[in-house]
Parts: C-alpha cells; structure tokens; sequence
C-alpha cells in the first residue's frame, strides 16, 4: 500500500504501558508518524486540535468517559477516522455504530502475546482508515423501510453480500431494511472469529429477516441470512432441491478468510441466474472476479457508488473490470433489489 506521506497518529488508551507499545510498535513502520498519545478523551480532545493527526486510535474501555461516548461527541464536529482497540466485546460494534472505522482485538494476556500480529493488523488499519470518508458515515437511512410484496419473487433465489471496511453498518442499513419475506441472504464480512457470532446477534436482534452466524451444513432459506464465520470460509453447494452452506477451514484468499470470492465463485456455479450477488464498501480487491463470474452467469449484480463507500476500494474494483450491473448509493440498495424481486 504506498502512502504519499506519513499518516500522523494519535494514540489514545489509559494505560501507559500499553499506550507507549503501541506508539512504539506503529511508529516503526515508514509510513506512519505517532504525533501524540493521550491517557483520555479529555487530553485526546484538546491534542486533536493541537496536533492535528489524520488517524486516532481510540481504547473503549477508559475512565472519564469510554471511547464510545466520545465517538459520539467527536464525530459530528470533528469528524477523523478512527480505528478502536478493544477487549472481545460487543462494544466494538457500538463503536462502529458511532463512527468508527474500524477495530483490532487487544492481544490475550495484555501486550506480551500476539504482540507482533496485533502491531502489524493495526498498522494496516490505521492505513486503510487514513483513506476513508468519515463525514459522510452518521447519515439517517431509518426511512428505507420496504415492505412485501405478493407478486416478489423469492423461489429458489439466493441475495449474496461481500464487504469489508465499513461493512457492518453497510449490511445493517441493508438488512435493516428487508421485510422477512426475502430470498435467503448469505454474506461474507471480513471479521476476526467470535465477532462475526456477536454480529449475527445483534442483527437478529434489529432485523425482521433470522440472522445467525453460518455452521455448515445450515440450509438457506427464505427470510434467513447466514453470516459467514470469522476464521472459515463459505460457500454454497445443492442438496436436494435446496442450498445450502458449507462452511471450511482454508488458506486466505485475496489476504482472507472468510473470502467474498470464495463465496460468489460458489453462487455463481450453484445459483447462477437464481443470484443476486451485491459488493460493498471495503479495501482491497476480493469479490470482484466472483462478481464478475456471477454476472457471466446470469446473476444480478450490484456495487456500492463512491460517495457512500466509507472505503471505495472493492466496489471500485468491480465496477472497474465490468462485474457490476448496476451502481447505486447504498441508501438505493434494498429498494433495487425489491424492485428485481418484483419483476423476475
């Protein structure tokens, strides 16, 4: 990934020690300046105006005030991406729901383990989240309510969802939107495990469609939507008259697992002109030739536009090598594809 010039840094974490490693550990990359660290929101605030960092990596858990409620006040006069360290919490997604970019699990047993794997995922976040758009992410979709119809479509018809970077709350406003009357929805985010099962959850929770984390074997079915597992890549494959998932260990494809191409790949030779295959915003390139090999083979395909990507990067890609059908703001996304159910 080659940068311009180097990204400045704000660390904020109450701890000293582990705020002075990370500070350490960011700061030896080329690319990277740390211009700052703060032990709270409060001095965070004030070196925000002072230093003028590009992006702040932000603890949840701290005393005064917690990273999410300063999320909160920050974004909407300051807006600065963000990339949060945290505990394995839910609290993660409160986080993104607030603005975040996105997020690294702190190392088990502090800053001793996994030092060196955690220091290398949050250099590469910190980069990614330089190149977002922020403030744009707290935009008011709550109106984009459809609701069903008695001539859609949902026989034998499969919704396939790829996002990275800024996918969580990309999928919500999706999903959120959907009456349970849909086709079944299979959907990779790249996530680490036992967050994706946390994702799930709280979807399941907001949503009218059944959300739940993929186990192998799980048929999909209407008004279903099917998670892929953060350390397991998914496809789709008949049994019967029906699809269902098989969820596997695998090499990374594309940097990961689990890989949007490995799942439209799969839609595309399982489902065919029974998809609809959609790309959202995220870094990198995975899902675009699986796009592209849905669309050869008859399936539908969508890509998020530019101006609502929080990263336009794997959309891009997409629209790019001719793999997207149709472009549109992810606001338009539900009614698109209610609109495709209607007519097919």
């Amino acid at each position: 990934m080659r940068i311009s010039r180097k990204i400045k840094v704000l660390v904020v974490d109450d701890s000293f020690i582990f705020r002075e490693t990370v500070a350490r550990g960011i700061g030896g990359d080329l690319g990277i300046e740390v211009v700052g660290t703060a032990s709270d929101p409060f001095e965070a605030r004030d070196k925000i105006i002072e230093l003028e960092p590009d992006v702040l990596t932000l603890d949840v858990e701290m005393p005064k005030m917690n990273g999410i409620e300063f999320l909160k006040k920050l974004m909407p006069q300051y807006p600065l991406p963000v990339v949060v360290v945290s505990a394995v919490s839910d609290n993660v997604f409160d986080a993104l729901n607030a603005g975040a970019v996105d997020f690294v699990t702190k190392p088990d047993g502090g800053v001793v383990n996994n030092l060196e794997g955690f220091i290398n995922e949050l250099i590469i976040k910190i980069k990614i989240a330089s190149m977002a758009k922020v403030s744009h992410m707290k935009k008011d979709y709550t109106n984009n309510q459809i609701s069903s119809r008695a001539d859609m479509n949902t026989s034998n018809r499969i919704i396939a969802i790829g996002a990275s970077t800024g996918g969580t709350e990309a999928i919500f406003e999706v999903i959120q939107a959907f009456p349970r009357e849909m086709p079944g929805i299979v959907v990779v985010q790249h996530m680490p495990p036992v967050f994706t099962r946390m994702y799930a959850e709280r979807l399941n929770n907001t949503c009218k469609m059944e959300v739940k984390e993929a186990e192998h074997g799980d048929v999909i079915v209407p008004g279903r939507v099917l998670i892929a597992p953060g350390d397991k890549h998914m496809r789709i494959n008949k049994r019967g008259n029906s699809f269902i998932v098989e969820c596997f260990q695998g090499e990374k494809v594309n940097g990961h697992c689990p890989s949007v191409d490995v799942l439209f790949n799969s839609v595309a030779d399982k489902a065919a002109d029974k998809a609809i295959g959609i790309i959202l915003t995220g870094m990198g390139y995975d899902g675009a030739k699986g796009l592209l090999r849905m669309k050869k083979n008859g399936a539908i395909t969508i890509g998020q536009d530019e101006e609502s990507s929080v990263v336009y990067g794997m959309p891009k890609v997409a629209y790019d090598i001719g793999a997207v059908d149709k472009q549109v703001s992810l606001k338009d996304i539900p009614r698109l594809i209610h609109s495709i159910l209607s007519k097919r």
